[in-house]
């Protein structure tokens, strides 16, 4: 047989989504492919990507990284979920957890026995049936055996690009440095054929991945692929973030905190604090948020503050002729459920899963498109049952509250206010333990639980309420102190 032609893969753009993109392929494919990455030392990147959900565990095992050296070189400390200050109302709070909650039976959820026990009387809330929920709020944290608690991470997005690109160029990717002026297109098919550099170089290529960011300068500019806006679902636009030295212990959680137009986020790191607002320029003066967060910041600024302007939204097709988009080129999810950096790992990995062999395949190309876009939808989703179910009073909270929402998310809030039910859609991201922990935190309660809790008498229910319960504690109890035990896994001097 003659030797196949090695294929080129041309990743337009750096920062995380470049260096996820070129770390995953030289790792996976070595030698049989080319891989060249294009990005200017002159172009910044939104380098706010600082808090990552589970499957980036996954993520970096597929590559081989050792953990504790990638926590040390990013600074990283772990996180079991995220807390919710504030969004149900001013003086509420819930936390939505990786873990899970109780212990399911194989007919229905932990949910329904929680629910009915409720009913009933005072029992403690659906949160301290969870371990990682308990952990977090205690402060602790430890790896444990068989892995039984699910965590992630808080990390400097900027420093896990280089530890990325480190990996990438020992793996035979190759770095070149310059603007991209034009992107050239075959004239016979449409394809990109190469990328012209101002300093007058042209990158040849196969296969294209775009990461130059919201510019979009290839799958937007180059080949016309349109953004579906979802402003009017998720009316947030503006973001204003800052780092600060950090003033107390980590804890192993983001905290993310409502106000009168949005939210505030903190994420501890090692030895600083990521800090930012999120808000609506319909309600909110840039100069009133900054105010905002610079008044409820902890700790010394060690940068000037970075503006952000954003629209959520998806492309209306990730994967366009030789062109595959990964990042903020692919659509934008506003930071609230740490989606990010995630979504760049999706569609990394279902590249390397559908990595065309003899040229481009339009089958593969309509399953990546079709795959990416059900996480894009099912992610909005999510992400606008935070803001529409809510009983804050402010004009921007009463906006989401009243505004109409995708038959897709009423069908989930009906299904669990009528039934305490919520069904897991394909491969869906959020799990249903995700879903059940942020409508309950937001103030949902079914209205009924399933029939085979009645299975149960009332001594019978509430032992196994408290064993499940007992349990939770007993897990948290057991672990040590987060900040000590990433101090002592991979701590670094600063």
């Amino acid at each position: 047989m003659n030797e196949m032609k090695k294929q080129r893969v041309v990743i337009a753009g750096g920062g995380t989504a470049g260096w996820m993109t070129a770390a995953a392929l030289a790792k996976t494919f070595g030698p049989t492919i080319d891989v060249t990455l294009v990005e200017s030392d002159a172009i910044g990147t939104i380098g706010v990507g600082e808090a990552t959900i589970p499957p980036i565990v996954t993520y970096n095992r597929l590559l081989e990284i050792d953990e504790a050296e990638f926590m040390a070189a990013t600074q990283a400390t772990f996180k079991l979920g995220i807390n919710f200050e504030g969004w149900k109302g001013e003086d509420d709070a819930y936390f939505h957890s990786f873990g899970t909650t109780g212990k399911d039976h194989w007919s229905c959820g932990f949910q329904h026995f929680w629910r009915r026990a409720a009913e009933q009387g005072d029992i403690p809330p659906y949160a301290e049936y969870c371990p990682e929920t308990v952990a977090a709020l205690a402060g602790k944290f430890a790896h444990t055996p068989k892995k039984a608690v699910n965590y992630a991470f808080h990390l400097d997005a900027g420093l896990y690009a280089k530890f990325l690109r480190a990996l990438a160029e020992k793996n035979g990717a190759v770095r070149r440095e310059g603007k991209i002026a034009k992107v050239n297109l075959d004239a016979e098919n449409g394809h990109i054929a190469s990328l012209d550099l101002e300093g007058g170089e042209t990158i040849e290529g196969d296969l294209f991945v775009d990461c130059t960011g919201f510019r979009a300068l290839l799958i937007g500019e180059a080949l016309g692929i349109g953004f579906d806006d979802w402003t009017h679902y998720l009316p947030c636009d503006r973001a204003i973030a800052v780092q600060t030295k950090s003033v107390r212990k980590s804890v192993p959680y983001t905290r993310s905190i409502a106000h009168d137009a949005g939210w505030q986020w903190r994420i501890p790191l090692q030895h600083r604090m990521g800090n930012g607002i999120v808000y609506c320029s319909r309600f909110m003066e840039q100069d009133d948020a900054l105010k905002l967060l610079f008044d409820t910041v902890e700790g010394e600024r060690l940068v000037e503050p970075n503006f952000i302007r954003f629209k959520t939204g998806a492309r209306e097709k990730q994967w366009e002729k030789n062109c595959i988009a990964v990042g903020l080129s692919s659509g934008f999810m506003e930071p609230l459920e740490s989606t990010s950096i995630h979504m760049i790992q999706r569609n990394v990995l279902r590249l390397v899963r559908l990595m065309p062999q003899h040229g481009i395949n339009p089958a593969n190309i309509d399953e990546f498109n079709k795959e990416s876009s059900l996480d894009m939808h099912q992610i909005r989703d999510f992400l606008i049952l935070h803001y529409h179910v809510t009983e804050r009073k402010s004009d921007f909270w009463q906006m989401c509250r009243d505004m109409a929402i995708p038959d897709s998310l009423r069908h989930k809030i009906d299904l669990f206010t009528q039934s305490g039910r919520v069904f897991r859609r394909s491969d869906e991201l959020f799990a249903e333990n995700s879903w059940i922990q942020v409508m309950i935190g937001q103030g949902l309660m079914p209205e009924s639980w399933h029939p085979i809790v009645g299975k149960m008498n009332d001594k019978q229910l509430a032992g196994f309420l408290t064993k499940v319960h007992d349990h939770a504690k007993q897990v948290a109890d057991s672990l040590p102190e987060h900040a000590a035990y990433v101090q002592n896994y991979c701590g670094t001097k600063g």
